[in-house]
């Protein structure tokens, strides 16, 4: 039989059999498969859902380097300016000797390649250590004369009685702007008064040179974060059948909680990613783009007033990693250090470190329980001590996750950091006294008037909101900081090759 017009979802049939066309089915509004529990209204049965969303990713967050190795204070000014000290003895690199001149004496030029801010400041019978990196020559001298200012000479005099170059046998080869030297006292008859130096053009001046401090000066200026989220009224009276949880707390059977906590979270996380990745902008007014200073991450400054090391890997072994200690000794040479690393890193370390030991039985580096070889393997090291040194390692989300500087092997890119566990005492103006802080921390905008560490506030007319006649929520987020990076000398920052 046939029935014209045909109604429903059911069609009758001239015979009793089960056919498609006259039973109500499940999947009636889409295709049979995984993931496709149909969308028709007229299903006969409820699907069993799982309320409640799978964390396949775990904890998505990224926040949380700065709050372990820094500190947050307010400030009042667009520009956070800060002093560094510079070095104490008196040392020049690049220097130029000349040929032995009469008497068996040499000419010194303290700044052949007219580099700005250098000027001689080294006075008559001082002593110094001249060194050729070249051929690994070294002499000892005691000044004669000298000359000041920017193009400074000084006329030395080798305490054996030798001319400086490589024909005289002190190996110090002449004519090249490559030699170093340094003050490390001086020498006196008795009775001998303070020779009188140079100034230039003739002038004499009596007595010794006095060293002014150079000062040396750093600044940096905050930026400004926003986000924004907006949900019209209708959404927020909606209910879902997927319980919302974040990682902040927030549930509920509402849609849109998930979608302001989510926007919240990723907010957090720029403000530490902001820190970490700044540039100062090259973008200039115009074409409808407006003046951006923009401001120093911590990578920027590592890489112009820091230590970089290009391609870290275990096959280097202990020779690498020495190297770097040798570079620490150079400058701050603080005891305690941390590492931050991502997880290829991570395990070039463990297998330096492995390597010492050889980890197998006898060995000290991995048995957990009294390093037993029958228990279980520890296979990690979180922290060790080499020469005067300690490390503290660990991994970095930010460095290992897919949506951010993770798995992207075989580009140069950042590897790691080590931040020195250092303080430095300052003055608060905002605290009215003294207080340590550590080199790395931020500064954010705030006053009595306003504290833009992070703000957020609703506007609109929906979700408790009455401030304009638009049926939605805003939420909006907003925060004004920058991060300062004390003595970036002492940091070290690990790149691919």
């Amino acid at each position: 039989m046939s029935l014209t017009p045909q109604f429903g979802s059911l069609i009758p049939s001239q015979t009793q059999e089960i056919l498609n066309s006259n039973y109500l089915q499940f999947n009636a509004g889409g295709p049979a498969g995984p993931g496709n529990g149909g969308d028709s209204f007229a299903q006969q049965y409820l699907p069993e859902i799982y309320e409640q969303e799978v964390e396949r990713y775990g904890n998505r967050t990224l926040s949380g380097f700065l709050r372990m190795v820094g500190a947050e204070m307010p400030m009042t000014s667009d520009q956070v300016i800060w002093s560094e000290q510079n070095r104490l003895h008196i040392s020049y690199d690049n220097v130029s000797v000349a040929a032995g001149g009469a008497g068996t004496t040499n000419v010194i030029t303290i700044n052949p390649g007219a580099v700005a801010g250098v000027t001689n400041v080294i006075s008559p019978n001082d002593t110094i250590v001249v060194l050729d990196p070249a051929t690994g020559g070294e002499a000892k001298c005691l000044v004669t004369s000298s000359t000041l200012g920017a193009a400074g000479t000084i006329t030395v005099q080798a305490f054996n009685n030798k001319k400086l170059d490589t024909a005289a046998g002190n190996n110090i080869t002449a004519g090249v702007a490559s030699i170093k030297i340094f003050v490390y006292g001086s020498s006196y008859q008795k009775g001998q008064s303070l020779n009188s130096v140079s100034a230039g053009a003739g002038a004499k001046t009596e007595g010794y040179v006095s060293v002014e401090p150079q000062f040396t000066q750093y600044s940096n200026s905050p930026i400004i974060i926003r986000s924004q989220y907006v949900v019209s009224g209708s959404d927020m009276a909606q209910i879902g059948w997927v319980e919302v949880a974040t990682e902040d707390g927030t549930s509920g059977y509402l849609w849109y909680l998930k979608a302001e906590s989510e926007t919240r979270l990723r907010f957090e996380d720029y403000l530490e990613m902001s820190m970490v990745e700044s540039e100062y902008s090259q973008i200039t007014a115009g074409a409808g783009v407006a003046q951006l200073p923009g401001s120093e991450g911590l990578f920027a400054a590592i890489q112009s007033r820091g230590n970089v090391e290009v391609g870290f890997t275990a096959a280097a072994g202990l020779d690498e990693f020495d190297a770097i200690l040798k570079n620490l000794d150079t400058q701050g040479a603080i005891e305690e250090n941390m590492l931050f690393l991502q997880r290829q890193t991570a395990l070039d370390f463990d297998d330096m470190l492995a390597a010492i030991s050889g980890g197998t039985a006898g060995g000290t580096a991995f048995g957990l329980f009294e390093n037993s070889e029958e228990m279980a393997l520890n296979l990690g090291f979180s922290g060790f001590r080499r020469g005067s040194y300690d490390f503290y390692k660990t991994d970095w989300k930010y460095l290992n996750d897919a949506s951010t500087r993770g798995g992207i092997d075989g580009i140069s890119s950042i590897e790691g950091v080590l931040v020195p566990a250092g303080t430095s005492t300052v003055y608060d103006q905002v605290l009215g006294t003294n207080i340590r802080r550590p080199f790395l921390h931020v500064r954010y905008r705030a006053s009595q008037a306003d504290d833009r560490r992070m703000k957020s506030w609703l506007t609109g007319s929906a979700g408790g909101a009455f401030t304009s006649t638009l049926d939605a929520m805003e939420v909006n987020f907003l925060s004004e900081r920058c991060l300062v990076t004390q003595a970036a000398n002492n940091f070290v920052l690990f790149k691919g090759v």
